[in-house]
């Protein structure tokens, strides 16, 4: 069986989803789908705390799927525009968990981590399996990708 590390980046995949289907990610079929077969290192999504109770219920939902819950505080700047980025905190976790790893899943459509994506694979070893919603998944991380698998209507919450 091969050893799977899973990061989510929860903010980027509920827009992009939103975006371009209008409908939400649906973490429990991801769950079966990347997990069939292989045992997990470790399963981590990253969300942003805007300390409501329909988040907290959404996380808790997470965790009873198998996901470490990691956030962050919601930052308004005085210009009005937002903070919330896990960028470094899932760069940092897919090193250290990446390297133990045979794959690492990564739900993101950011281009930042084609460098990350090319250091596991060419460093580690490590397969990386990148989902993003197509159209608004990163070129160069699709391109640094071992394989890249788009998120469709499998991978979708029903209306």
């Amino acid at each position: 069986m091969n050893r799977v590390t899973i990061l989510v980046d929860v903010q980027n995949v509920y827009y992009t989803s939103r975006e371009v289907f209008g409908r939400n990610f649906d973490y429990n079929a991801f769950w079966q789908q990347v997990t069939a077969g292989r045992t997990v290192v470790k399963a981590i999504a990253y969300a942003i705390d805007r300390g409501d109770e329909k988040q907290r219920q959404f996380q808790n939902i997470l965790r009873a799927i198998g996901f470490e819950v990691k956030l962050k505080p919601y930052i308004q700047r005085a210009d009005g525009s937002a903070k919330g980025d896990w960028d470094v905190g899932i760069t940092l976790d897919a090193i250290e968990y990446g390297q133990h790893s045979d794959v690492l899943v990564l739900v993101s459509g950011d281009g930042d981590f084609g460098l990350l994506a090319d250091k596991l694979i060419n460093q580690y070893q490590t397969e990386v399996e990148v989902y993003g919603v197509p159209g608004l998944t990163a070129l160069a991380l699709i391109n640094a990708a071992s394989r890249f698998i788009a998120i469709d209507e499998s991978l979708l919450l029903q209306r």
